[in-house]
């Protein structure tokens, strides 16, 4: 009769240092997970007096690639396509001004995601939570609410700085104003839905905003 013992118990033929090697890589990854989970119920259960004392250190963690998002479901689901679009006044080298044409920030985000099996995080929550913090900071007309309005404010300025200077002034000068305006279009119902929704966007449009050194990348030169 054939003996299966060997093969039954492949650890067993390891070398010791290969076991060893194993067994922290086992430990390790449950240590992993075990944090991970932690944080995760922390995050989403009641307060309590671990999560007070450790607030910021889960919110680290958490956000935003752990960032639970509850909107996909009832009663309120997200019926909105919102997206975000920028546009510049240029100073050129001789002294000329120039406006460009609107840039959907929103519409490259989703480009970048489509097909993308393992999409960054920075392209799905990004400039989606900084707008949503923008708007719940700022009243109708766009004024700030208080320091977290400011805050709100100078982030949105970054992110479009960060992705939007160097192509506004590849053919030189420098980015004097910027303007931020959220374009929202309500989601068509399903085919055998007798609901009528108006398709015409709703535009919100903010005011003229000065750049300055603070709000360009790092490494950047200063304006």
């Amino acid at each position: 009769m054939q003996s299966y013992g060997d093969e039954s118990r492949p650890l067993a033929a390891l070398s010791l240092p290969s076991r060893i090697v194993i067994g922290v890589a086992a430990c390790a990854v449950a240590v992993i997970v075990a944090i991970h989970l932690a944080m995760m119920f922390l995050h989403v259960a009641p307060q309590n007096t671990l999560s007070k004392q450790q607030g910021s250190l889960i919110s680290d963690y958490v956000y935003p690639e752990y960032e639970q998002n509850w909107k996909l479901f009832a009663p309120n689901p997200l019926q909105q396509n919102v997206a975000v679009q920028v546009r510049a006044q240029v100073r050129a080298e001789d002294g000329s001004s120039r406006t460009t044409d609107w840039t959907d920030l929103t519409a490259r985000d989703g480009r970048a995601i489509l097909h993308n099996p393992l999409p960054s995080h920075t392209e799905q929550n990004q400039l989606r939570r900084g707008w949503e913090l923008f708007v719940n900071s700022h009243n109708a007309q766009g004024r700030p609410i208080g320091t977290r309005g400011e805050l709100a404010e100078r982030y949105i300025r970054r992110i479009v700085m960060f992705r939007m200077q160097g192509e506004w002034t590849a053919a030189g000068g420098r980015v004097e104003r910027i303007q931020v305006r959220s374009r929202t279009a309500a989601v068509s119902p399903p085919p055998w839905s007798t609901e009528k929704i108006s398709d015409k966007p709703v535009y919100r449009v903010q005011p003229w905003w000065q750049i300055t050194s603070a709000d360009l990348p790092e490494g950047a030169n200063s304006q």
